[in-house]
């Protein structure tokens, strides 16, 4: 309890808004959504997208947000005191944070490269007059498949890769110490905390903005932009009869707000404990929708510019994953006016972007471990700062791999199996633990304790029905980088790097039934099959050891 009252806060509750704004608003927004849009046949992926906006997004954020401020805790242990039955789910999403910004950071290290090779006339992407393009450069992208475009060939310079995941290559060296150079950015950003993390908010939150609406101004006045703008806003409405259109918009609105990641949940256990939560969840859920939006016309109105230059239609564009960052959208820069200008800032502004995920990312697992073990950690670091220096280190070493020449295959397996497999299972069971073992009462009643205010129906309905939500959306397809699938041994091993985060949800279930008096059927019961009833406790003449604040009157223990 000490450290609960001494645990700092932000200086401002707009730091928390622009942090958690920074930290949903990323680069998934720049390019995912717009190539699910895409894919999904424009305007139609808007309706699923916004539907699930309000009965998927929201609630959770809601949910996430009131059990970090209440509990005032790291996701370890907030979802240990909601189910100690399924508290391995804190320390699931705090494993997961901790593999993603091991390879996140490489996004970052991409984006740096691009930066600095923005400053070069002309730029090295807009010809084919350079030493590594291949003698079936194109300036332009055709559809012969025998052709490459400049930007594509950069893309493939900077990686260096090899044929397969079997062949490890060497360390690019230039990319190894940019991604020095970002873990450095990313350290003197956090080490004091929300002190220090509050105060770059201001700038790496609200720039991308500026630039991505100095943007669409410049593109809405490029020929064709019309084309790309409309493709985007007018629906082909015989998509929505594809399951995997629906599919695709409740994954998007999950894993770009963030749910399960434990990111946001850590940023607001520093919270004031009578914050407006719903305020919050509006805000950072609502901006972060929106910024999807806005990127949708800043891409397609360069893709309606890229189809007028190469007379083939918007729907004929060769658009797939970071491709669309890293080789769609340089092939634009390369034929617009001022283009070292544009390139500049576009990578400056997915810098920021990368910058604020990371941060949130990186901040999960201090506060977790700072949670737990705070007074042996003091002991050994004496200061916070050397503490957060460690784990940046540590972080920084397991992200080698991805730099090189096998770099991109590792990059692709890490994103698969840890962003989208296993985020769904742990966003499954935090719900199970919050939604119905915690119950949606008792939720109400914390908010009722720091607000004044209980949830109203909506969200108390939302919280009830969004576990078939969340279990229908889970569905696995193996890893896959363009044209590449990987072999049987590599789907193994991504498999395990699941397993690193998926297995602390069975043994931290398992740790429970071992400590607490009681048999198996006893304690699965009061947690999971009566978990509404107000007198767990001393019904059951089981003990309930709870580690933070708890509202006397809703837990009797």
């Amino acid at each position: 309890m000490d450290l609960q009252l001494n645990r700092p806060t932000w200086t401002r509750q707009i730091e928390f808004t622009l942090a958690g704004i920074g930290c949903a608003v990323g680069l998934g927004n720049i390019w995912r959504f717009p190539y699910l849009c895409y894919r999904s046949g424009g305007g139609a992926f808007l309706v699923p997208y916004l539907l699930m906006l309000v009965v998927l997004g929201i609630p959770l954020l809601y949910m996430e947000l009131t059990v970090g401020q209440y509990m005032r805790r790291g996701p370890v242990h907030a979802l240990a005191n909601v189910c100690p039955l399924l508290k391995g789910v804190g320390m699931a999403s705090v494993a997961i944070s901790f593999i993603m910004c091991t390879y996140y950071n490489v996004v970052i290290t991409w984006a740096l490269y691009y930066l600095f090779s923005s400053f070069q006339a002309p730029l090295p992407w807009q010809n084919c007059n350079n030493t590594w393009n291949t003698p079936h450069c194109t300036a332009h992208a055709t559809n012969s498949s025998y052709s490459s475009t400049a930007s594509q060939e950069f893309f493939k310079y900077m990686l260096e890769q090899t044929s397969g995941v079997e062949e490890t290559g060497v360390l690019r060296w230039d990319l190894f110490l940019i991604l020095l150079l970002a873990w450095i950015l990313i350290y003197l950003c956090i080490f004091k905390g929300v002190k220090s993390t509050g105060k770059v908010v201001y700038f790496t939150a609200v720039f991308p903005y500026v630039i991505l609406i100095a943007l669409l101004v410049n593109n809405t006045q490029l020929p064709g932009a019309l084309n790309g703008i409309t493709f985007f806003i007018v629906p082909e409405w015989d998509k929505l009869l594809s399951v995997e259109v629906w599919v695709n918009a409740a994954a998007q609105i999950f894993n770009s707000i963030g749910i399960g990641f434990g990111s946001l949940l850590a940023m607001s256990s520093y919270n004031a404990f009578n914050n407006n939560v719903l305020k919050d969840t509006l805000t950072i859920s609502i901006i972060n929708s929106l910024t999807s939006i806005l990127a949708g016309f800043v891409i397609f109105s360069a893709f309606g510019y890229m189809s007028h230059l190469q007379g083939i239609p918007v729907s004929e564009l060769a658009v797939d994953g970071p491709g669309l960052v890293y080789v769609v959208y340089p092939q634009a820069f390369a034929n617009m006016p001022v283009a070292q200008l544009w390139a500049v800032m576009f990578f400056f502004m997915l810098l920021c972007l990368g910058l604020d995920s990371e941060f949130a990312m990186v901040e999960v697992m201090v506060t977790s471990l700072m949670d737990e073990f705070y007074q042996h950690l003091f002991k050994f670091f004496k200061r916070k700062e050397l503490f957060v220096l460690a784990v940046c280190g540590v972080a920084f070493f397991l992200g080698i791999p991805c730099v090189m020449q096998v770099g991109i295959y590792v990059f692709q397996l890490m994103d698969h199996y840890t962003a989208i497999v296993s985020i769904m299972f742990l966003a499954f069971f935090e719900v199970i633990a919050i939604c119905w073992s915690y119950g949606a009462k008792r939720l109400s009643d914390n908010l009722e304790e720091m607000t004044g205010k209980r949830a109203n129906i909506f969200f108390r309905i939302c919280w009830i029905i969004v576990v078939l939500l969340v279990f229908s959306i889970i569905q696995f397809k193996p890893a896959r980088y363009e044209n590449y699938v990987f072999p049987s041994w590599a789907q193994g091993v991504g498999w395990v790097i699941a397993l690193t985060s998926i297995i602390w949800i069975p043994l931290g279930a398992i740790h429970t039934l071992w400590v607490l008096p009681g048999s198996f059927m006893q304690v699965t019961y009061i947690y999971l099959v009566s978990p509404h009833e107000d007198t767990v406790g001393t019904t059951h003449k089981i003990p309930v050891i709870i580690h933070g604040p708890c509202n006397p009157s809703v837990c009797k223990v």
